[in-house]
């Protein structure tokens, strides 16, 4: 990506061989007359990288000395086995890891393993931990706010430096923030490329760079939000108000007919995560296409259903590990492996060609048939479900067998013991009973006698009392403590034996290790791929009689060319509607056919409401593996997309809407921009003086297109119809000029739903004005106001509202005097003469 500072590109692993290194230039001797040449050594290029992880969001922020720059990843979601962390050292190398002393488990174990890697090429970086309150999120934002920056002018003041800051850095990113500030903590005390110079000189830094991983496309928030690929909403219910949000109308929640949580979170991950890998894209592809195919749509629908009884298998694990199993954990423990087996059989009957298939077919091994069948031999669900504990099926373990024949056999065995027990007890009691109690063992229990009133009265020679309950008293005799040292605590035992062999069951088919949780079920991230991709497949998502298909993807630039419509029909032309003026440098896909409604709006809102979001949103959806709706589509390579269509004001800002604008949307995409990016701009300058505005606009667009080939790939939908007529614009085949096409059929205006080469040479603002339902004498007097102003002349008032409005004057003035006491002593005349008549005169003269 682009960056604010002056600085040489290069690729995150550092210089090449022989390439030097920005901070560090090559110093080559003069070779003498017969000594060889001689070269001074590089200075090897250091990253140098600090990383957060917390709430399953990552935020990563690396200094490069071979540029001085600092580089940066806003906060992005990654699973616990740290993935993504893993791809990001990979690709960038680092020296070392700075990250806080306080982490979670998952961080630690990554981290311990990284630094036991003792054959890791060329070196296994050194972990550094910080104390965490290095990384509070407002000591972080002092460090960046108060950082001597060589490309930031002396003469900013402190707002300002925030402001020129806020439109590099994404500062919502709180993760990514703590990051960078614990990053330059680590600076400051290593002084990492000063070692030498005086303690006043600072680490350089010449500027701040986005990092993206190779293939991932750069999306940011604000695009998120105003192509509604995302949007929380609070939920309907009270009860489930403070718990959370749920996701309202977006792409997401359309496109999100997962039946398991995994397939859920996978696909979520794929939104925040739009890829340039055409392989990637075209296996995801590949598994829609062939479940849109009629003939394959039971097909959809079983492994549907056997998706559905997918659940969260390392959570399961979890419990099992710390002995936390529910008897609902084993039923689905059991139902998931049994639907993994039915994935793997259906998908090793469907084409191998498809490598989700392939896949599936080989990571669900055999083992799960083994997994299966010793849950079903050893677990007793029924007997679980009505104790509400594990309990083993019989013949499984001998001594557990007849710890439960004792445990059956003992009513009747205690009710002889108590036959006699009583012959031994005083004539008095009539009656005795021995019971079971689990944790205590086995006492005899005897009714209270109304001479027992004291606690005295309680002992009974050879007995031993312990406590009374509901009116009755509880002894240890000589038979029951013989009963409690042959038969013991049988219920504690067999509870016991039973969680052994639980644990004996658990190591049987658990690999190794219970630490890596997924790997103890053979394919189960696998299995999940089919959820994102056979969900929309299905009614009611199908689409039937609908218009969708699958996007032609390459590396190249693809320009769109526009189409001729193949017939009359209103509904062919959808996703075709409205291209832009102007479109820059052509446009990024060709999209013809789709579907939607026909209505009648203004040609600029169908550009903002329909075309440049529904533009990126096709774009969005070939770059996460999704079918777009259009007859035909060829969608080029995109490096990021960059939208300026809503302001997101808020008064916790300080800013205005116009400045907002600038800096957090329109500065970002000037920036960052680059040949293969997609810019999509709805009504810029808007929120300022018009001239202003309009200025500001034609800068920006002449700025793109002063880049040449280098122009990004840039819409625009503007009411600046000065623009054109101006001529702010040079003339150049990176510039087409769209409209909507309409006809005027009297005082009645048409509308084609048609994309034409060619300027709108009016809003037909009064249309619009009658279509809401404005009064004529309304619509009427600003068709010529606005006349009046086009051809220069000078806008009078209308004679007849002016005459009603002086007859007006005159009547309310003529009441006046007529309400007036010419007796009242008080009256003072010429007070009324000059605060009411000769103001009144005025107006109607």
């Amino acid at each position: 990506m682009a960056s604010v500072a002056a600085t040489p590109a290069r690729t995150p692993n550092g210089p090449g061989p022989g390439e030097a290194s920005a901070s560090f230039p090559t110093v080559a001797s003069v070779p003498g007359p017969r000594e060889p040449e001689e070269e001074e050594e590089e200075e090897p290029a250091e990253i140098h990288l600090c990383v957060l992880w917390n709430s399953g969001y990552l935020g990563i922020a690396y200094y490069d000395t071979s540029d001085s720059t600092i580089h940066f990843m806003p906060d992005a979601p990654d699973h616990e086995s740290l993935k993504l962390l893993q791809r990001v050292l990979d690709e960038i190398d680092p020296r070392s890891v700075v990250t806080s002393a306080k982490q979670d488990e998952n961080m630690t174990r990554f981290l311990r393993k990284l630094a036991s890697q003792e054959h890791r090429e060329p070196k296994r970086p050194e972990i550094i931990f910080l104390p965490n309150v290095d990384f509070g999120l407002e000591i972080s934002k002092q460090r960046l706010l108060s950082g001597n920056y060589s490309f930031i002018p002396d003469s900013m003041t402190t707002t300002e430096k925030i402001l020129f800051l806020s439109s590099i850095i994404p500062f919502d990113s709180l993760l990514m923030v703590r990051a960078l500030g614990g990053l330059l903590k680590f600076l400051g005390r290593r002084r990492i490329g000063v070692e030498l110079e005086d303690y006043n000189v600072s680490v350089p830094i010449l500027g701040f760079k986005k990092f993206v991983l190779t293939h991932l496309v750069s999306i940011d928030q604000d695009t998120y939000s105003v192509l509604q690929i995302f949007k929380s909403e609070s939920h309907p219910s009270v009860y489930k108000v403070a718990s959370g949000l749920k996701e309202g109308l977006s792409l997401f929640g359309i496109l999100n007919r997962c039946r398991c949580k995994w397939g859920e979170k996978l696909l979520r991950l794929w939104f925040t995560r739009p890829t340039q890998d055409l392989g990637e894209l075209n296996s995801r592809l590949d598994v829609i296409q062939f479940f849109l195919l009629p003939q394959h749509l039971d097909m959809a629908q079983m492994l549907h259903r056997l998706l559905g009884h997918i659940k969260n298998v390392p959570l399961i694990l979890k419990r099992m590990k710390l002995s936390h199993t529910k008897v609902s954990d084993w039923q689905v423990l059991y139902k998931t492996v049994y639907s993994a087996l039915g994935l793997r059989d259906a998908c090793r009957s469907l084409p191998q060609s498809i490598q989700l298939f392939r896949d599936i077919a080989q990571e669900f091994s055999d083992d799960l048939h083994h997994i299966a069948s010793l849950i079903g031999k050893v677990v007793d669900f029924e007997g679980s479900l009505a104790e509400n504990r594990f309990t083993v099926l019989p013949n499984i373990d001998p001594e557990i067998d007849e710890k439960k024949r004792r445990l059956m056999g003992l009513p009747s065995f205690l009710t002889e013991v108590a036959r006699k027990e009583l012959e031994n007890l005083d004539s008095r009691i009539p009656s005795c009973s021995v019971i079971y109690i689990p944790l205590i063992g086995f006492l005899l229990s005897i009714p209270r006698l109304p001479s027992m009133v004291e606690t005295s009265d309680f002992e009974i020679e050879g007995l031993d009392f312990m406590f009374l309950s509901e009116e009755k008293l509880h002894y240890r005799s000589a038979r029951t403590k013989e009963l409690d040292s042959l038969l013991g605590d049988l219920h504690c035992d067999i509870r016991g034996e039973e969680k052994r062999v639980a644990g004996a069951d658990r190591a049987a088919w658990r690999p190794g290790d219970s630490a890596d949780a997924p790997a103890a079920m053979p394919g189960a991230g696998t299995g999940s791929h089919l959820d994102p991709g056979v969900g929309p497949c299905l009614p009611p998502g199908r689409p039937v009689g609908s218009c969708q298909c699958r996007p032609g993807l390459r590396l190249f630039k693809a320009p769109l060319l526009p189409t001729a419509p193949r017939g009359t029909n209103p509904e062919w032309q959808a996703s075709a509607d409205g291209t832009l003026c102007p479109n820059l440098r052509a446009q990024l896909c060709r999209v013809r056919g789709g579907h939607r409604e026909g209505q009648s709006h203004h040609w600029t809102q169908l550009l903002r409401e329909e075309h440049i979001p529904q533009t990126g949103l096709i774009t969005f959806m070939a770059l996460v593996g999704s079918f777009v709706p259009a007859e035909e589509a060829e969608i080029g390579a995109v490096d990021a997309i960059f939208t300026r269509i809503h302001s997101c004001e808020s008064i916790s800002l300080g800013l205005s809407t116009f400045m907002i604008d600038l800096n957090q949307q329109v500065a970002k995409a000037v920036n960052n921009a680059t040949e293969r990016s997609l810019v999509l701009v709805d009504e810029f300058g808007k929120g300022t003086n018009t001239v202003d505005g309009l200025a500001l606009l034609a800068a920006v667009i002449r700025h793109w297109l002063a880049l040449g080939p280098t122009c990004p790939n840039v819409f625009v939908a503007t009411n600046f119809l000065s623009l054109v007529q101006l001529q702010l614009l040079p003339q150049g085949p990176l510039v087409q000029y769209l409209t909507m096409e309409t006809c005027e059929d009297g005082n009645d205006l048409v509308f084609f739903y048609q994309v034409c080469e060619g300027v709108a040479c009016a809003s037909h603002a009064s249309h619009t004005a009658a279509q809401a339902g404005l009064p004529e004498k309304l619509i009427a007097r600003g068709k010529q106001v606005s006349d009046l102003i086009r051809s220069g002349k000078p806008i009078k008032p209308v004679k007849e509202l002016l005459k009603e409005k002086q007859m007006e004057n005159c009547q309310t003035l003529v009441d006046k005097f007529l309400k007036l006491d010419l007796e009242d002593p008080s009256l003072d005349l010429d007070v009324f003469m000059s605060q009411e008549v000769l103001p009144a005169a005025t107006t109607i003269l």
